[in-house]
């Protein structure tokens, strides 16, 4: 048996959880983990896999043996489909900006993404990721077989047909029910999308946003950001494309980095230190807004460069609910005195049968709250929390919320089953942290 070594202190990026676990294990194949997770097991460790960092819950926390995925990345197997979709077999260490490269080169690509592709494939599923488009499910969606190393050292195939129940917790399950070593995704052809992102007043969003051809279902992807203080709002649809103009390098550094990054970075430490300032900055920043529009692969459009730290909560909340929300957080946020500089991001997915999907059974609105890194948010999320709670919330797995498994039994109708599942697969809490002792309840 060999104990890995001392590992350094961990923080995650959103500076909000962080640990020095007893040990850090690297492990190169799927072989030296199970060994590692059977070690470690058997003197009584506790082991959780850490991937970007980018869960801003205490998610990845271990006093025990935090384990790297990283070198667990390969590509294992390409199944081809008549109809151009294929299988793809990858290590679940593999960042997700790597798997949309190693995809491409195969003319291959995911159906939908998140905002940003730092994190493991392993992370994002296991938290719930999920990108915007109402017909289209979250990225846990996609996957159709996971293996997973058990609390045992156990290496487990999984799939709909193959341990389903195992299946379901693996898939979206924080890392409850063990350590994923690799997942196999259904993909599509790679495609291009043609972006349109424009700012529109926040009513007039809000009144197209339904229909046959609402801003919703008249685009493949629809998402916009509301600007605190103001009634702007940016737009972006985001539909297939086969061919359109590209976006210029400069113009693309230029709003990407020097504006979305560079200067809002400056304006967000102004608003630290002149709280009072923020009103008028947001309605400059909402006003200054410039449209555009270009044509790109599509991981190229789904993510962007977040260099600005912040802290975020999202909630997903039933589509119909959502302007109501919305006014609901804008009287908060008028009567409160609190200065909000970042904008609230509201994004759409189709509902799906995911035992701990936040759009399970319903189709989902998604509101994204966030605040700068340097600023207090605790007032502001947990008043937006109590707003979500009116209509039946649910949190995002790796974003701040303070819900625990009493009420979160309450708003999953297939809770129990993960409890069971989870108590089944890991009956000594090899996988346990205070984080899924909260969210999943105490061992019994």
């Amino acid at each position: 048996m060999v104990t890995p070594p001392q590992a350094p202190r961990w923080e995650n990026w959103a500076r909000t959880a962080a640990a020095t676990p007893a040990a850090l294990a690297r492990p190169a194949d799927v072989d030296e983990l199970a060994r590692t997770v059977a070690d470690a097991a058997a003197l009584g460790r506790r082991v959780r896999a850490v991937g970007a960092g980018h869960s801003f819950t205490a998610a990845a926390v271990t006093d025990g043996v935090q384990l790297s995925l990283d070198a667990i990345d390969a590509i294992e197997r390409v199944e081809r489909r008549p109809d151009g979709t294929a299988l793809v077999t990858v290590g679940a260490g593999i960042r997700l900006a790597a798997l949309n490269g190693a995809l491409a080169a195969l003319g291959l690509g995911l159906r939908n993404l998140g905002d940003i592709d730092k994190q493991s494939i392993a992370g994002a599923i296991s938290t719930g990721t999920h990108g915007t488009g109402v017909r289209l499910g979250g990225l846990a969606t996609q996957v159709v077989g996971v293996r997973v190393v058990t609390a045992t050292g156990e290496v487990v195939e999984t799939s709909a047909a193959q341990r389903p129940d195992l299946f379901e917790l693996a898939r979206l399950g924080l890392g409850a029910a063990g350590v994923l070593a690799a997942v196999t995704l259904e993909v599509v052809p790679a495609f291009l999308l043609d972006a349109r992102e424009e700012p529109w007043p926040l009513d007039e969003v809000l009144e197209r946003l339904d229909g046959p051809d609402g801003l919703v279902e008249g685009n493949d992807h629809f998402e916009f950001y509301w600007f605190p203080h103001t009634r702007r709002a940016l737009t972006k649809r985001n539909n297939r494309a086969t061919e359109g103009p590209g976006l210029s390098p400069v113009r693309a550094w230029v709003d990407d980095e020097l504006l979305s990054n560079g200067v809002f970075e400056l304006t967000n430490r102004l608003t630290t230190v002149l709280p009072a300032a923020t009103r008028r900055i947001n309605a400059v920043a909402a006003r200054s807004l410039s449209a555009r529009r270009y044509v790109a692969p599509a991981p190229r459009v789904f993510a962007s460069p977040r260099r600005v730290r912040f802290r975020e909560m999202e909630y997903a909340v039933p589509r119909a609910a959502l302007p109501d929300v919305l006014e609901q957080v804008d009287r908060w946020v008028d009567a409160s005195g609190e200065r909000i500089s970042f904008p609230v991001e509201v994004r759409f997915a189709a509902a799906d049968d995911l035992w701990l999907s936040t759009a399970h059974g319903r189709e989902t609105a998604y509101v994204a709250v966030h605040q700068y890194w340097r600023q207090p948010y605790l007032r502001y999320f947990s008043a937006v929390e109590q707003i979500m709670a009116r209509v039946g919330g649910r949190p995002h797995w790796g974003k701040l919320h303070w819900l625990g498994a009493e009420r979160l039994a309450e708003i999953y109708p297939r809770f129990t089953d993960a409890q069971r599942v989870r108590a089944q697969a890991d009956p000594d809490g090899v996988f346990d942290n205070p984080y899924l002792e909260r969210v999943f309840g105490p061992r019994s």
